[in-house]
């Protein structure tokens, strides 16, 4: 007979030795997030089947202004077997805890995908004319565990969130992945597109270098990041958020984040943080210059990454999200073009979906937000 599925809080340390017991968590279902995440009220809570540790989970709480009932949140968690035959009771049982904490509504992001398209047929979509989201071309894969947790979330009152719903999901539903299991360098860069190939040639020729920095690299990351941001048109973050989030997250495991800089005769070209928990690794933010585009810095930069993660032992290399979009006319399609010659595969993962447990309170979260 089994034993009773219950939720408790646990404590930071043991939600990280139970982290370190699976092959790879979301860098957002770390003890050491919520460090990064101030203005939410953070705690861990760890699944049991009798005295077993079998799933944790970071909740950050957003509470409602003048009213001590929050929203929970689950960012790319909880860390749980998706597969188990005891999903139902496993998500009941924070649902339970969550209630009884004050939580009006749960919000989930499970880390599983539903479906991928590979290299082939995101071209053969980009140039037809007809299709112009990856919802509308046919996947390569269909991923039986992630569409039953999707059938499953349904069942149990779970609101799935797109872009356009008012407080709108907060991590992307597509992502783009490299993946790096059983494959060598040699095997990577023959799945690259010839311009991938020629580029990095070209960036060895050209003398551009590739480094790890370290806290005080961040400033110069961070100019590189401005100049995109207003290049790109979106708003940065602060320089102090890149700083809190090197502090926390190395503090948790040195080898947790990384800064990586291309440079070339004392010019920073290109930028980026990476994260890596356990298997997976992240290009989490990146940035590039106006200035020498043309020595491929960016290249050069992703390059190493990628080395760097096979080298690591990482199954996956996860250059975060891309727009749901196809369309030739799209402004995202040069990037997605850029993913695209890594050949590595698009992913549509579960998405996050949301409880609601208390229905007024979540509607009048819901306008709360709608009106920020």
């Amino acid at each position: 007979m089994n034993s009773p599925i219950s939720v408790r809080d646990i404590s930071a340390a043991e939600h990280l030795a139970w982290l370190r017991t699976q092959p790879s968590a979301s860098f957002l279902q770390t003890p050491a997030w919520a460090d990064v995440k101030k203005e939410w009220r953070a705690e861990s809570v760890g699944w049991f089947e009798g005295e077993q540790m079998v799933g944790a989970a970071l909740v950050l709480h957003r509470s409602l202004p003048r009213i001590k009932r929050s929203l929970a949140y689950v960012p790319e968690g909880p860390c749980i077997d998706w597969s188990s035959p005891r999903l139902v009771e496993l998500l009941r049982a924070l649902r339970d805890h969550l209630t009884s904490k004050g939580a009006f509504a749960l919000r989930i992001g499970p880390p599983v995908a539903t479906h991928r398209w590979g290299t082939a047929t995101i071209k053969a979509a980009i140039a037809d004319p007809a299709v112009r989201r990856y919802d509308e071309a046919t996947p390569d894969v269909v991923e039986p565990v992630g569409t039953a947790v999707v059938a499953q979330l349904e069942r149990l009152g779970f609101k799935h969130l797109s872009p356009d719903d008012g407080f709108a999901a907060g991590q992307p539903e597509y992502v783009f992945q490299v993946p790096l299991a059983g494959r060598t360098e040699a095997d990577v860069l023959a799945g690259m597109n010839q311009l991938w190939r020629r580029n990095i040639k070209k960036t060895l020729k050209n003398g551009v270098t590739v480094r790890v920095g370290d806290a005080s690299d961040l400033p110069a990351f961070h100019r590189t990041y401005v100049e995109t941001a207003e290049r790109d048109r979106f708003t940065p973050r602060g320089l102090a958020y890149f700083e809190q989030m090197y502090a926390a997250l190395s503090a948790e495991d040195p080898e947790r984040i990384r800064v990586y800089l291309a440079e070339h005769e004392g010019d920073v070209l290109a930028a980026t943080v990476f994260i890596r928990v356990g298997e997976h690794a992240w290009y989490s933010y990146g940035a590039s210059t106006a200035a020498k585009r043309e020595l491929q810095g960016s290249t050069a930069i992703q390059w190493r990454m990628m080395q760097d993660s096979l080298a690591a032992g990482a199954s996956v290399y996860d250059l975060r999200g891309i727009t749901n979009t196809v369309d030739e006319a799209n402004p995202h399609i040069g990037l997605i073009r850029f993913k695209v010659g890594t050949g590595g595969e698009a992913v549509r993962l579960a998405g996050e979906w949301d409880l609601p447990l208390n229905r007024l309170l979540y509607k009048a979260f819901d306008l709360y937000m709608k009106r920020r």
